[in-house]
């Protein structure tokens, strides 16, 4: 006998069975309100890229984690891979960008809600398929088009109903600075960054450990740092330290003009300069943001500045900030309001013998042509019971029954499947009958 798991979808990845798929839908389209009421456009790219554009972009770990597809046909032997799932959405949006230019306005606001793809290892939370919720703005400079991105989200967490979202503020530059002020080399300041981004995942001491061991710092500096970044009044002691570096006094004013810029919209317990905030990806340069919530692990949005990205791909430099939702994580801090009985349908129509079907299929259309989410009983068993059952389980409002005695009288039968109330319509006027009790309350 065959083992059930044999049916389960690959490690990583999952089905949606229509009552999840709905909700997810319904969550997909307040994001694509929020951020079109921002002025922001839809982007579609495709689902792989070439490889040589995915590489170099997201640090030696993000490498890693990219899904390969090996070369085809006659080069398949070689083992070799050309092609590449997309690991984010950023990316895409810089080749695009690239190539389109001069088609896009400038600054280009984009949105796109898409799958991606990571070789990772699945975990609470974790899934090797999810889709990403992003937005970003492409060819301004400005802190201004930071503050969007960070107030679109912002509205879009709200309007989810997210509860206590905080967004976590630093900026590279700040990080860089600090890095300065501790006379960590250029050569070993990305390295350093990228240990220095798992203080939320690992313990000091273990971070400590890998800075030494493995990004080549001294004893001293790498305590130092972990000291500074882990302090109670981290804030302050990182602060102080910046004064000493321009770069680092630079990164400090990004920060304070985002707070100022989102201050009117965004309670200020909902925001704050949060120093140990490092966002490993080599692409950012300047404002960096996170967004965290209780009872979940990491962070449920993120985000930042990546000026040089677009010009790395080899089109025209351009300045680009953007943010991005982890609708993955943020779905189940939803509320749970709407996860009553999945309604499948509106109205279910009975097909009580084999001369009343086809009367029973006109009707159905003409309920369809008003408006009315409608589906007619397909099974073999004609038993009024079994029919009700059926229209139960779909979630139907009204049901429809048309027998020999409602055929007789040009009649149908609507009954209400909450109360069991039933009345008399007659059988050409059952449709609009339906369709104003259907139509949504004002």
């Amino acid at each position: 006998m065959a083992s059930l798991k044999q049916f389960d979808p690959a490690s990583g990845t999952r089905d949606f069975l229509a009552a999840e798929f709905e909700r997810r839908e319904r969550a997909f389209a307040t994001i694509r309100t929020v951020f079109a009421r921002y002025g922001f456009q839809p982007l579609q790219t495709p689902a792989f890229e070439r490889l040589d554009v995915l590489t170099g972009k997201y640090g030696d770990e993000g490498d890693k984690l990219i899904f390969k597809i090996l070369r085809r046909g006659e080069h398949e032997a070689t083992g070799e891979a050309d092609l590449a799932l997309r690991y984010d959405l950023t990316v895409p949006l810089a080749r695009a960008a690239a190539a389109y230019g001069s088609q896009l306005p400038s600054p280009y606001k984009r949105y796109a809600i898409a799958p991606v793809w990571r070789a990772d290892r699945p975990g609470k939370g974790r899934f090797r398929e999810f889709v990403q919720c992003d937005l970003d703005i492409v060819g301004s400079s400005s802190p201004l088009s930071d503050a969007e991105v960070v107030l679109a989200l912002h509205d879009a967490l709200e309007a989810l109903g997210v509860p206590e979202f905080r967004f976590l503020v630093n900026s590279r530059h700040a990080l860089f600075g600090l890095l300065e002020a501790y006379g960590v080399p250029d050569d070993l300041g990305s390295g350093a960054l990228i240990t220095l981004d798992k203080l939320d995942k690992l313990s000091p001491e273990a971070v400590v450990t890998e800075l030494v061991a493995s990004r080549g710092l001294s004893p001293e500096v790498a305590q130092g740092l972990v000291d500074d970044l882990t302090a109670p009044n981290a804030v302050e002691r990182i602060r102080a330290e910046l004064k000493s570096s321009e770069t680092g006094q630079a990164g400090l004013d990004e920060v304070d003009r985002l707070l100022e810029l989102t201050k009117d919209t965004i309670p200020p317990e909902r925001i704050a300069f949060t120093p140990n905030l490092v966002r490993g990806l080599d692409y950012y340069t300047g404002i960096i943001f996170e967004v965290v919530a209780p009872g979940m692990p990491g962070s449920i949005a993120s985000g930042g500045r990546y000026d040089g990205l677009i010009g790395h791909l080899g089109g025209k430099d351009s300045p680009a900030c953007g943010g991005s939702l982890g609708i993955e994580r943020i779905l189940p801090l939803l509320s749970q309001a709407d996860e009553g009985t999945y309604s499948q349908i509106d109205v279910a129509v009975t097909v009580m013998g084999e001369e009343q079907s086809a009367d029973s299929f006109r009707l159905a259309a003409e309920i369809r042509r008003a408006g009315v989410r409608t589906g007619v009983y397909l099974g073999s068993s004609g038993k009024f019971a079994k029919q009700m059952k059926w229209a139960a389980d779909q979630g139907a409002r009204f049901c429809v029954i048309y027998g020999a005695t409602e055929r007789e009288a040009g009649t149908v039968t609507l009954r209400d499947m909450d109360s069991g109330e039933q009345v008399q319509v007659p059988f050409d006027q059952a449709a609009a009958e339906l369709s104003q009790r259907c139509a949504p309350s004002n």
